[in-house]
């Protein structure tokens, strides 16, 4: 038989029964020889029998030495397959099985620490090479949680009549026998345990088995380490992917050349090209960047400084002007001192609409009553309280009107009545309403002012006063006359109208009176209401006028000419 084509104890113990047959085959000659007078040298017989009890010998040795071989083959084979391996599941269970095999054990466990440093199963198998359940995962705690203290691997041929271990009740309740457990070290550090064993047989682990169990818990720890960090590093790719996708801000990045190599679906959504279409065109090429923006990017690879808020009005084919804010920065050093740039596109088209319309309405609505919107609160509905009310309107603008083309007289009326609401909003009235040529101011309301009834006759003073500097830059035909009242008095202010058209004023008699004090008013005077004129007596002079018949009122009202303040 050729060599080789046995393992060597194979061809060893064919060799010792060879030996045994020639003998056996040699005693059976002895007599015919010795009758002939013929016989064997000395020694033959003895050398056979020393012969077969040598190579006896030698085969139990070659078959251990060749069994460990084997061992140490398949432990430098799996630890290959499981160090080119950053699958964590297929290495935990490569493992195992392998160390099922080797040891000859009926179950193996790998457990691993977590954040806190508690042990956790990762894998439980089976001879057969099946994953077993918790129900079966039934271990020595103590054998485990030693090991995983000390860092020193624990080999016991019969944990049932083991001192160190026979009383302990897992060791008894599950009649636990053969047990090897080994650490699991990467860089010093147990991050883990190897445990396996046998419930039927005794005496199958030895010390051999324990150091072999060791040293490819070595290896084992490194490559379960190397996937495990793999794994995490997947999983925060995969999130910071997830966050890149789902940024509502566009983000785009370059290589040193200014070639795009990544960008987002915002980014996409913002520019109105396909993620595809970009990726590996040069970054001015995309829609909409200009010039300015071309040297932001120079300025930001020469400087190496990031460029924040740049906007950047684009007009696009298909969707008309846009407005755009960019930050620009540059990437780590790279060839030639850039690796590229980062840009962050926000688009601000829709917050640059929003903001031209609410500053339209900050000018239709006081901004007391803006400070104190709540959307989340809004409702119809309002409070009584004290207020001083001005109204004033100009005389002789419906028949100016009727000669006027209507951009001259638009242009006429925002002089009279800028004119009067700058006055008011200038010593912090709510301007209620424009009623054609006429005006409507409150105080007091939304916000309390205790000197409500002064600040309005400061106002209806210096509304007459810049009223009056108007005229002396105005054509003559223009100058148009005007009357002013003041009064005070309870209203109800709030919200009045529907949920989709608000409107903050105030109602009640109050409001009544004083529009009719204004409406019988002299030109280019100043009324004030007795109830005004008493909160302010202190403060003015006045020239008493006769009481004033108005509508809806039985009993005249006292009115006063507002001179001026005094001091």
């Amino acid at each position: 038989m050729p060599t080789g084509v046995y393992p060597m104890a194979k061809q060893i113990g064919e060799m010792s029964r060879l030996a045994g047959d020639i003998k056996a085959l040699l005693s059976t000659q002895k007599e015919m020889l010795h009758k002939a007078g013929l016989g064997y040298p000395p020694g033959v017989m003895d050398g056979l029998s020393n012969l077969r009890d040598t190579l006896e010998r030698l085969h139990a040795l070659v078959e251990k030495q060749e069994a460990e071989v084997s061992r140490l083959r398949a432990l430098a084979e799996t630890s290959s397959v499981i160090n080119s391996s950053l699958n964590l599941t297929l290495v935990l269970n490569e493992v195992m099985d392998t160390i099922i095999h080797l040891t000859g054990a009926e179950r193996g466990f790998l457990m691993l620490k977590d954040s806190q440093g508690e042990l956790q199963f990762r894998v439980a198998r089976n001879v057969e090479r099946e994953s077993l359940n918790s129900e079966a995962s039934q271990i020595s705690r103590t054998v485990v949680e030693q090991v995983a203290n000390n860092g020193e691997p624990v080999v016991t041929t019969n944990a049932q009549a083991d001192p160190r271990f026979s009383a302990q009740e897992s060791v008894v309740g599950y009649n636990l026998r053969s047990i090897v457990c080994v650490p699991l070290k990467f860089r010093g550090q147990i991050t883990g345990v190897i445990y396996v064993d046998n419930r039927i047989r005794t005496g199958l682990f030895t010390e051999s088995e324990r150091d072999l169990l060791a040293a490819f818990g070595n290896q084992a720890a490194i490559a379960i380490e190397n996937a495990r960090q793999f794994e995490e590093v997947s999983e925060l790719k995969n999130l910071l992917d997830n966050v890149f996708t789902s940024m509502a801000s566009g983000v785009i990045t370059t290589d040193f050349q200014d070639q795009i190599t990544l960008a987002n679906r915002a980014a996409s959504d913002i520019l109105g090209r396909a993620v595809d279409d970009m990726v590996g065109r040069p970054l001015l090429s995309a829609p909409g960047f200009d010039e300015g923006f071309a040297g932001v990017v120079r300025r930001v690879k020469q400087e190496r400084q990031a460029v924040v808020g740049h906007e950047l009005r684009a007009i696009l084919p298909d969707r008309g002007p846009l407005d755009w804010s960019l930050n620009v920065a540059p990437l780590k050093d790279g060839p030639g001192g850039a690796a590229g740039l980062a840009i962050v596109l926000d688009d601000l088209t829709e917050k640059k609409r929003l903001q031209g319309k609410f500053e339209v309405f900050k000018r239709m609505v006081p901004p007391a009553v803006i400070n104190r919107l709540n959307p989340e609160s809004l409702a119809l509905g309002g409070t009584r309280k004290e207020v001083s009310i001005i109204f004033a309107d100009i005389q002789g603008f419906t028949a100016l009107s009727e000669t006027l083309d209507p951009e001259v007289l638009i242009k006429v009326l925002n002089q009279y009545v800028g004119t009067a609401a700058e006055a008011m909003l200038l010593h912090e009235a709510t301007v209620d309403k424009y009623v054609g040529d006429a005006v409507m101011a409150f105080f007091n309301a939304p916000d309390d002012q205790p000197d409500h009834a002064l600040r309005a006759v400061r106002a209806a003073i210096r509304m007459r006063d810049d009223i009056f500097a108007l005229h002396e830059v105005m054509e003559p035909q223009f100058r148009l006359s005007f009357r002013i009242a003041v009064h005070l008095g309870e209203a109800v202010v709030g919200l009045v109208g529907t949920q989709d058209r608000l409107d903050y004023t105030i109602i009640g008699d109050t409001v009544n009176t004083a529009k009719r004090l204004q409406e019988n008013g002299l030109p280019g005077k100043v009324f004030l209401s007795d109830k005004s004129y008493e909160r302010v007596k202190a403060h003015v002079r006045v020239n008493p006028l006769e009481p004033l018949h108005v509508k809806n009122r039985v009993q005249p009202v006292p009115v006063f000419e507002l001179l001026d303040l005094i001091g």
